[in-house]
């Protein structure tokens, strides 16, 4: 494989603010989520998301960030649906305090699973249709 890159991914920026108003995620910015897209890394995954951890946050006086990173070798050939599905379950890691830290997947409150990305994919087509 070549050379790891990643470039912004105003796209996925789209989708992902799209999805936060749709389905009421009212304790996310999307103003503070950074959208990438990268190629080159050896990670079996089609996406991941990155914190800014609160001592960052401190050291360099910034408030809480979080990066949505989509690996574009396995991310871009999905059809929407999944793509989508996929953004779910990385904002729904975004704890309600949106402290910069990141939530498990068995962590308080509902499990991220295929099961609960599910029904909030579910959530958002039905807010499209109103």
């Amino acid at each position: 494989m070549g050379r790891f890159r990643y470039e912004p991914a105003p796209d996925v920026a789209a989708d992902m603010r799209r999805l936060v108003e749709l389905l009421g995620f009212t304790h996310i910015d999307p103003g503070r989520v950074h959208c990438r897209r990268s190629w080159g890394s050896t990670a079996n995954a089609y996406a991941r998301i990155w914190e800014l951890p609160g001592m960052w946050q401190e050291c360099l006086q910034v408030p809480a960030q979080y990066v949505i990173e989509v690996l574009g070798e396995h991310y871009d050939g999905l059809a929407e649906a999944e793509r989508l599905k996929i953004l779910i379950h990385e904002l729904l890691h975004i704890p309600q305090t949106f402290s910069g830290a990141l939530r498990n997947h068995r962590g308080q409150g509902e499990r991220i699973n295929d099961r609960t990305v599910g029904r909030y994919f579910a959530r958002y087509q039905r807010a499209l249709q109103e």
